[in-house]
C-alpha cells in the first residue's frame, strides 16, 4: 500500500475535499474512477471503506477532490484528516533506480563491506536527496547520488556507500 494524500478540509457545499498530496503524480493517481483505501479512526463511519474519485479540480493551485457517495459538506467534514492509500506493487516503478522512502529506511549502510550504520530516513531537498544514516549514536547525512551511494540492494537489506574521507570517521565509536 502506498499513501497518496490526506484530506485536509471540506471545500464548498457539494462534498468536495481539499487534499494534501503525498504523490509526485497527482494527474496519474487522481483520475475519475480511481479507488482509495481510507485510514480513519475505528469509530469513524468510514472505517473499512474505500472512496472512488469522481473529479479532481485545482483551485488557486490547491487540489480539490470529489468522491462518489460524498454529496454534501457534512459528509465531507466527516472525512477530514483521513489518509488515502492505493495498492502499489513493488515492481510498478517506471524508473529502475528509484525507491520509495519506506524501502530505504532500515537498510544497513555498508562501507568497504563493513556496516557503518542504518538508514533512519530520507530527506528530500531541492538540490538532491539525503540519506540520514544513524551511526555510532550520531546522524550522518549522506548525499543520495550514485557517486556516493553506488548500490541499493533491497533484497539484501543494504546500501553500499563510498563516502568522501572524513564523513564517517567522526561518527565511528571509539
Amino acid at each position: 500500500m502506498l499513501r497518496v494524500a490526506r484530506l485536509l478540509k471540506a471545500h464548498g457545499l457539494k462534498g468536495a475535499l481539499k487534499l494534501e498530496l503525498y504523490t509526485d503524480d497527482p494527474e496519474g493517481r487522481f483520475t475519475p474512477g480511481a479507488s482509495f483505501q481510507l485510514q480513519v479512526p475505528t469509530e469513524s463511519p468510514w472505517n473499512g471503506r474505500s472512496l472512488e474519485l469522481t473529479e479532481l479540480r485545482w483551485y488557486n493551485s490547491h487540489p480539490v477532490a470529489f468522491f462518489a457517495g460524498v454529496a454534501d459538506r457534512t459528509a465531507a467534514e466527516s472525512l477530514v484528516r483521513a489518509i488515502l492509500w492505493v495498492e502499489q506493487s513493488e515492481d510498478a516503478r517506471d524508473e529502475p533506480d528509484a525507491w520509495y522512502d519506506y524501502q530505504l529506511v532500515g537498510l544497513r549502510a555498508l562501507r568497504d563491506g563493513v556496516e557503518v550504520g542504518t538508514v533512519a530516513r530520507v530527506d528530500h531537498l531541492p538540490a538532491q536527496d539525503l540519506l540520514a544514516i544513524e551511526s555510532g549514536g550520531r546522524e550522518v547525512l549522506v548525499p543520495f547520488v550514485s557517486a556516493i551511494v553506488p548500490e541499493v540492494d533491497i533484497a539484501a537489506g543494504t546500501v553500499t556507500l563510498t563516502p568522501p574521507a572524513g564523513l564517517f570517521e567522526d561518527a565511528e565509536p571509539e
